[in-house]
């Protein structure tokens, strides 16, 4: 264990990170301007640790000896998330806010104790898990308190239980998904939640965040997944979850679920779990057009028949990702598409998971009966799955080479997915000016999409974090009103003054309101969530 938390608190580990090959570089030049100049990091200045003597002597006593860390190294490894602006700061460009400690509790109990002690002390607390948010979500602000720290949940590491006739796995906050996955495989039964974040996010994180896999199309939404929560409060434990369904008022679990430690800390989450499939099959489809493509993934969400992971490319993020992966060596595969009447490839992908082949081949026949779309077959469907990571892993490799590069994502329904698409891409164009914005659907309904931007531009030297900020709130402004602020990746700081719009200032003083209640000091990830920077009572 204490190696496991001496490697998390190393930092900006990314698993197997990506090399950038030449031709992918030489894209860039040609499609953003990109210049010959490397921009290697530069080391970030971290403050002294401001946390009193009197409130460490107490933290201390709750968690052990060892598990309060005040060095540079494992406050700097829990200074932000991995958005391109933490990436940045990270890198020696703009203000970089770090904890003044990082405090390791091993157990439901003792974080609760901390946050008593913490309340106590006045010192902000902000949960962290995998650090994989890229909204701002675990920036260690610390609003009015005088100092903050980093709560890494990296000891809660446990599946608790497994009832194998419900399907109910209870498993301790802080647990890696792959580490979940582990442990739930010689019992033949699995997750099924795959985020692009999945090799280091935590199971609390999917919780606290409301995250979607790219599975979801099988296997539901992480709230779905939730059949109950132990949370931690500076008020005391707040357990939630006593049925498959219930009408016993409103649903009070799906409060706290997407509350991003705003509201308490998750230190266990109960999960639905299902049996691991025996066959996957992922294959490749090419759609000509954006709004044909679009039309297409409507009416297999709407005739329900979506394979499992169902995904659409637009020309853009067709035509840079094939070529960064060397698809286009030549004309061959264009001409191949012309000749099938494809003018704009749009890559569809799909991939079906089942108990045997048979049931594979049945669901596979359902979706595909009707599919107006060419097939390029297996490979690129496995090509696909196994490169489905490397975009997390390339960003370094991108960010050397003086490449902006971030994500950002909505969701609305049908009627408006064109538009909204169509609106966020000329915002961020306008912004930017020449640069790359690729987009896909990434989760589909019965009513409407998700749509995933994926965004490429030559950084701006003199003001690197300023060039993204504008290009992000002019992306806000064109979502809000037409689509959701998040779809996935939360509220955060980023998301907040979009907050508003979206549920009305009626929603935003419930929120508060619940916040007062079961943080009536405001010490827990202040800034977060609600609007206005509320983080306290009064």
């Amino acid at each position: 264990m204490t190696e496991r938390i001496d490697h998390t608190l190393r930092g900006r580990w990314t698993p197997s990170a990506a090399e950038l090959p030449p031709h992918a570089l030489k894209l860039l030049r040609q499609r953003t301007g990109l210049g010959e100049v490397r921009t290697p990091a530069r080391t970030p200045e971290v403050p002294e640790s401001t946390l009193a003597a009197d409130a460490r002597v107490a933290l201390d006593a709750v968690v052990g000896p060892g598990f309060v860390r005040v060095d540079r190294d494992s406050r700097l490894g829990r200074a932000g998330g991995l958005s391109y602006l933490d990436l940045l700061r990270h890198r020696g460009d703009g203000d970089l806010a770090v904890p003044d400690a990082v405090v390791l509790p091993a157990t439901p109990e003792q974080v609760t104790e901390v946050l008593r002690v913490c309340g106590e002390h006045d010192v902000a607390v902000v949960p962290f898990g995998g650090g994989t948010s890229v909204v701002g979500g675990v920036a260690a602000l610390r609003g009015d308190k005088a100092s903050v720290i980093a709560l890494d949940l990296v000891r809660l590491d446990k599946l608790v239980s497994l009832d194998p006739v419900s399907h109910i796995a209870v498993l301790q906050a802080g647990l890696p998904a792959p580490e979940a996955e582990r442990l739930l495989a010689p019992h033949g039964f699995t997750i099924g939640h795959v985020p692009q974040s999945y090799e280091r996010a935590t199971i609390g994180g999917f919780a606290a965040t409301r995250s979607a896999g790219q599975a979801s199309s099988g296997y539901g939404r992480f709230e779905d997944m939730v059949e109950g929560v132990r949370l931690a409060t500076p008020v005391g434990e707040w357990r939630l979850g006593a049925a498959p369904a219930s009408a016993a008022g409103p649903d009070l679990k799906q409060l706290v679920i997407g509350s991003e430690g705003a509201f308490g800390v998750l230190t266990e989450v109960s999960v639905r779990v299902r049996p691991r499939p025996v066959v996957e099959r992922y294959e490749g489809f090419v759609v000509d057009g954006w709004e044909r493509g679009a039309s297409v993934v409507r009416r297999l969400a709407q005739r329900r028949v979506l394979a499992d992971v169902t995904r659409l490319s637009d020309v853009d993020e067709t035509d840079v990702s094939l070529s960064m992966a060397g698809g286009w060596k030549t004309s061959a595969l264009k001409g191949y598409l012309r000749g099938r009447g494809v003018e704009e490839p749009c890559l569809l992908i799909l991939g079906w998971h089942g108990a045997s082949e048979a049931e594979v081949k049945r669901r596979r026949r359902e979706t595909l009966r009707g599919l107006r779309a060419v097939s390029l077959g297996k490979l690129l469907g496995e090509a696909w799955r196994h490169g489905r990571f490397n975009g997390p892993r390339q960003r370094d490799a991108l960010m050397e080479v003086g490449v902006c590069v971030e994500t950002l994502e909505t969701a609305t329904h049908w009627s408006r997915i064109c538009e909204l698409r169509t609106s966020v891409r000329e915002a961020l164009r306008d912004a930017l000016g020449e640069c790359i914005v690729m987009c896909h659907i990434s989760h589909a309904y019965e009513t409407g999409a998700s749509l995933y931007f994926t965004v490429l531009a030559a950084r701006d030297t003199t003001d690197p974090v300023g060039q993204w900020q504008v290009a992000k709130a002019a992306a806000g402004e064109a979502i809000s009103g037409v689509g959701t602020i998040s779809h996935h990746h939360a509220v955060g700081t980023d998301h907040a003054p979009y907050l508003e719009a979206e549920i009305g200032a009626l929603g935003v003083a419930v929120l508060a309101s619940v916040k007062r209640t079961l943080d009536p000091t405001g010490v827990l990830n202040p800034g977060k969530l609600i609007p206005g920077g509320i983080v306290s009572g009064g």
